[in-house]
């Protein structure tokens, strides 16, 4: 099977999407699927992610990434515009893709159905962000209120049929927007949960040594935070909530940040004592290991859609304190991680001081739980293995095999 993706969100130093896509790159080169993935970059350029010699279903497998020149974001310089449709048009059509894929509700879309309508047998969307719920919503409950807010988000879910319409099928990872599409009325939604890496996310990644690395000469608890340092991120919630646990009974605690983005330098001067921000992490086993040593994973924003920071969290057997509402939630088992009243920085104080006291007074409980947890983390295998049975079904309704 050849899948090409087409994206935006694809950041010179990282992010989501793009690690999405270079994991779903990698697997299905070992399946013996071609992928390419379209996306904008500050140059014209092509080259090979990987290739396999033999590939377990037989076949030989290939995973590619086409640049597309594009200018800089302005908010964020990491990301560049997508454009030049004409350009993406010409390579789509060399590829001949069997699914031709969207991986953003924006200038994405534009790019797939600017393809044509018949450059690929099925064209499919994957839906990653709620940009009504992060970014739409908030800025107009800021000006005008709530209730306007409300009704004009309700209009923008409805738009969303429209927008996704020409689409033989929409993948979601989380079941609360996959209600909402499907209370949008789009039509076939596929509910896929992305999958962990349980081979390197796990509790054996845990290290003491790696635990002192990141306390750097403390002793007290141990929290992460993994994620861009973006807006809709909400780390001002996390660390204001950090800043009150400190102000408690644990003192002596510390809080590691994982990641990087245009907020940062705000996020440092607004930080409290005990915070230290570690940069984005390239590598996994690091990252890995990082989060099966500390004691709580931290997480600010109600917008994910899914939450594969969270989820990997939870995979290396660490106990995460997570938002009530958003896609971060819907993975969380209350035996061993907490939720807290959205946006509420003083809420998500107090599960932080229950999951660390927890730590203090019933550890070896509050370990097994966890590791429960991480056995039932969504796995790659999972995930996969959902999205080409999806793939095949709709090459068949099509008439048309892989």
């Amino acid at each position: 099977m050849k899948i090409v993706d087409i994206t935006e969100f694809y950041s010179e130093r990282g992010g989501g999407v793009r690690s999405h896509l270079t994991t779903r790159g990698h697997v299905l080169c070992q399946l013996g699927h071609d992928h390419a993935v379209v996306a904008p970059g500050p140059r014209d350029e092509e080259f090979d992610l990987e290739a396999s010699n033999q590939a377990q279903s037989g076949g030989r497998g290939r995973t590619r990434v086409i640049r597309i020149a594009g200018p800089c974001l302005p908010y964020d310089r990491t990301y560049h515009l997508l454009g030049r449709f004409d350009k993406i048009r010409t390579k789509v059509l060399a590829e001949r893709p069997d699914v031709l894929e969207s991986h953003s509700p924006y200038l994405a879309t534009v790019g797939v159905l600017a393809s044509g309508k018949h450059t690929a047998r099925v064209r499919t969307s994957f839906w990653h962000a709620d940009h009504v719920g992060a970014y739409v919503r908030p800025a107009i409950a800021k000006h005008v209120g709530a209730r306007a807010a409300d009704a004009v988000g309700s209009l923008l879910w409805k738009s969303t049929r429209a927008l996704l319409a020409p689409f033989d099928a929409t993948f979601v990872a989380g079941v609360a927007q996959a209600d909402q599409l499907r209370a949008a009325g789009v039509k076939n939604v596929v509910h896929c949960p992305f999958g962990v890496d349980v081979r390197v996310f796990c509790p054996a990644a845990r290290s003491e040594a790696r635990r002192r690395e990141l306390l750097d000469g403390g002793a007290g608890p141990l929290l992460v935070g993994v994620g861009r340092f973006a807006i809709e991120k909400r780390w001002d919630v996390v660390l204001r909530a950090f800043g009150r646990v400190r102000e408690g009974a644990h003192r002596d605690a510390t809080l590691v940040l994982f990641g990087d983005g245009p907020e940062r330098k705000r996020l440092e001067r607004a930080a409290p004592p005990g915070v230290r921000f570690a940069g984005f992490e390239k590598d996994r086993a690091r990252l890995a290991s990082a989060l099966a040593s500390a004691d709580v994973l931290v997480h600010g924003s109600p917008y994910e859609t899914f939450g594969i920071g969270v989820a990997e969290a939870i995979a290396s057997g660490l106990p995460v304190v997570v938002p009530d509402a958003g896609g971060a939630a819907e993975n969380v088992d209350t035996a061993c991680g907490e939720r807290y009243a959205s946006l509420d920085d003083e809420a998500c104080a107090g599960a932080i001081e229950r999951v660390l006291d927890r730590v203090t007074h019933a550890p070896a409980e509050l370990r097994e739980s966890a590791r429960r947890a991480a056995a039932r983390a969504p796995t790659l295998h999972d995930h996969f293995q959902r999205v080409l049975s999806a793939y095949a079904d709709l090459l068949h309704a099509r008439g048309s095999r892989p």
